[in-house]
Formats: structure tokens, C-alpha cells, sequence
């Protein structure tokens, strides 16, 4: 009997362990939310910093996948020209 009763404290001890945990983490959220909310017009201030960082980005992976573009083609019909020939041949035979 005394051990179920040792269960069910334990059990006890867990359950209030978890609410006070749950209450300190709901505290903490409603405690951070007046400086969340404070900083919103900081945050509007800086997005057209982070558009103009997006367009500019945007650019370089344009830029960049042309170049390789570039590069590539003139290699792709270098091989064309080389491998046009000998599959002509091993059609034939």
C-alpha cells in the first residue's frame, strides 16, 4: 500500500512539475510580447534594406548561372562536333 501510494505521489510531483514548467514558459511569452510589438516599426524600417539585399541577390545567381551558361555551351557543341562523327561511324558498321 505504501508503495502505490509513493506511485501516485510521484505521479503527483510530475503533474505539478509540468504545470509549473507550462506556467513559466507562458509568463515568459506574454513578458516578451510588448518588446516584440515595440519593435515592429524597427522592422518595417528595415525592409527595404532587405528587398534591395534580395534584388541583389537575386542578380548575382542570375549573373552566375549565365556565366556558367555560357561557358557550357560552346563546350556542349565542341563535344557535338567530336562525337557527331564517330556515331555516324558506328552507325554504319
Amino acid at each position: 500500500m505504501v508503495a502505490l501510494a509513493m506511485l501516485f505521489a510521484l505521479a503527483m510531483f510530475a503533474m505539478v512539475l509540468f504545470v509549473a514548467v507550462s506556467l513559466i514558459a507562458i509568463v515568459i511569452k506574454v513578458a516578451v510580447l510588448p518588446l516584440r510589438l515595440m519593435l515592429i516599426p524597427l522592422k518595417l524600417l528595415a525592409l527595404p534594406f532587405i528587398a534591395i539585399a534580395l534584388i541583389v541577390k537575386f542578380a548575382f545567381v542570375v549573373a552566375l548561372v549565365s556565366v556558367v551558361a555560357a561557358f557550357l555551351i560552346p563546350l556542349m557543341i565542341l563535344a557535338l562536333v567530336v562525337a557527331a562523327p564517330v556515331a555516324i561511324v558506328t552507325a554504319l558498321t
